[in-house]
């Protein structure tokens, strides 16, 4: 079994100098996650600042002038549960001048599970209502999650 892995993420053209790395921990009562990200984009208004934060189902961070990261699908979701209940539903990011930081303790999933997912930044928070996905806007960044 596979106790680690990590996601390299990076912004699309649109956001060059977005980049982090996520990591993941298999630990006695579920996966720890660890995720730093710089480059995020520094809004003013009242609404800025906070990220949908997601483990898609697809595999690579790869899509079409449209949608950047249009391959990497859904939201993971093995459970064919609503929204905001699909096993990728994470936190959102809270950013503090383009720098966000956060660990969280999950239990809907086991790092061998998620190892070849992407994990995927947008552009707005999610509001944990709306279908399929939380209406979290574009996907600015993408990480492939691989074994560590």
């Amino acid at each position: 079994m596979n106790e680690k892995a990590i996601a390299y993420v990076y912004g699309s053209a649109e956001y060059p100098r977005l980049q982090g790395r996520i990591t993941f921990h298999q630990i006695q009562d579920g996966v720890l996650i660890t995720a730093e990200v710089h480059g995020l984009p520094v809004e003013q208004d009242c609404s800025g600042g906070i990220f949908g934060f997601h483990i898609h189902e697809g595999n690579v961070c790869t899509g079409n002038a449209d949608d950047p990261f249009a391959n990497t699908g859904g939201h993971y979701n093995p459970t064919n549960c609503p929204h905001p209940y699909h096993a990728g539903d994470l936190p959102p990011l809270f950013s503090n001048n383009g720098y966000a930081f956060m660990s969280v303790l999950i239990n809907k999933f086991t790092v061998n599970e998620i190892i070849g997912r992407t994990v995927i930044i947008h552009s707005q928070p999610d509001d944990f209502t709306t279908q399929p996905s939380g209406n979290s806007g574009k996907k600015i960044a993408c990480g492939e999650i691989i074994e560590q």
